[in-house]
């Protein structure tokens, strides 16, 4: 483990709530931690000092449009305290079954540097040897590298070892181990769709929402829920739960998938497959959409039932998991831009007429997401400390 990683490793539970609060909902002022905390003004300064003498932490000045009031009429408001971004940088890599997305955030998980290589072998070595060239170069310009996140598409054991991943051909790969012992950084290895649902919701559209769900469209399909703001894991994490999701039993049978899942009707290799099937020639899916959206009636049904299939299951999560929000991430969202009125008809037909609205953000997201995803992960496994999920 690197020193920097090393340097926050001795901080107690309570400094290590403080940072976190900070580094997820600040800046802050210190009547804000402590209300947020339940912690008496002493105890806060007596925590916060090493934060800030490590240069984890910094005092702010207000912006003048949210100076907080002065209590009492006397003395002035505290400086907020906020996390010094810069203060440790983050490598989050993506592997799919062709390349490799490579990027470094700071701490607050905003991407300063990304690299793309391909993949030309799965072997576990070589692909560690490829990561580790990865930090090599990451470091001559970001030599405060504190750790390394791992995003990879099946699943994931004790966030180190890939029990199995068909994109790769990977079985009991101790993937972690083999990238700490060529770069001496802590390393997590986590399933890509469980990354991205921690990134988004620590940093991004789900942060300080109680219950939000993650749903991604794509090579496959990905869900995550989040409750009391903590991810819900299960032995079925990355074993392709959409494959067996099905939304119509009498839907296309593809070579992935049963007939009707989700799988069968929303990832694009599905959907690739149905349409080139029809049209007797390869076509991709930024192609099948364009065809959709100018009125071919080959491609045009196909996405229509993408559509009504995505409707039902948007529709499903709200109605059983009741989120605040429902995310929908993933290469293949443009099936929104393209279908979105059947997807909102679709919706509405299976929700109850009182039922809150669903608060549905889409988000395309490339493979670089993913690798902030993983990025994430180990910032989480820095002021954490755990890697155990």
């Amino acid at each position: 483990m690197s020193a920097l990683a090393a340097s926050w490793a001795p901080l107690s539970p309570a400094e290590r709530a403080v940072a976190i609060e900070v580094l997820m909902h600040g800046p802050l002022s210190r009547g804000e931690i402590a209300r947020r905390l339940d912690l008496s003004a002493g105890s806060l300064t007596r925590l916060t000092k090493p934060l800030i003498e490590s240069g984890l932490l910094v005092e702010e000045a207000w912006p003048n449009s949210s100076r907080p009031a002065r209590t009492g009429g006397q003395g002035r408001p505290s400086q907020p305290l906020d996390i010094v971004a810069e203060s440790r940088y983050f490598a989050g890599f993506k592997i799919t079954g062709d390349a490799v997305y490579g990027v470094v955030t700071t701490l607050k998980s905003e991407v300063v540097a990304q690299r793309t290589r391909p993949l030309g072998t799965h072997d576990p070595e070589e692909v560690a040897d490829l990561l580790e060239a990865f930090v090599q170069d990451f470091s001559r310009d970001f030599p405060r590298l504190a750790g390394i996140g791992v995003g990879v598409g099946g699943h994931v054991r004790g966030r180190s070892t890939v029990v199995d991943s068909a994109f790769l051909d990977w079985d009991d790969v101790p993937f972690a181990e083999l990238l700490e012992r060529r770069t001496g950084l802590p390393v997590v290895v986590e399933n890509d769709v469980v990354a991205l649902t921690e990134a988004e919701t620590w940093f991004g559209a789900g942060r300080g929402l109680d219950r939000f769900v993650v749903l991604t469209i794509g090579a496959g399909i990905g869900y995550g829920l989040v409750i009391g703001g903590t991810l819900v894991r299960g032995a079925e994490d990355g074993h392709g739960l959409g494959k067996r999701w099905i939304i119509d039993p009498n839907g296309p049978l593809t070579p992935d998938g049963e007939r009707g899942s989700a799988v069968a009707l929303l990832s694009i290799p599905s959907i690739r497959y149905q349409v080139q099937a029809a049209l007797g020639r390869e076509i991709d899916y930024p192609g099948i959409l364009a065809l959709a959206a100018s009125g071919d009636p080959v491609t045009g049904r196909v996405i229509d039932e993408a559509a009504r299939g995505l409707g039902i299951l948007v529709a499903q999560i709200a109605n059983f998991a009741m989120p605040q929000k429902i995310l929908l991430a993933g290469e293949g969202v443009g099936l929104v831009d393209v279908a979105g009125e059947t997807i909102r008809r679709t919706i509405a037909a299976h929700r109850h007429p009182l039922a809150d609205p669903i608060d549905l953000e889409t988000k395309v997201s490339d493979f670089n997401d993913w690798a902030r995803g993983a990025a994430v992960l180990a910032i989480q496994v820095l002021v954490l400390g755990k890697t155990d999920g």
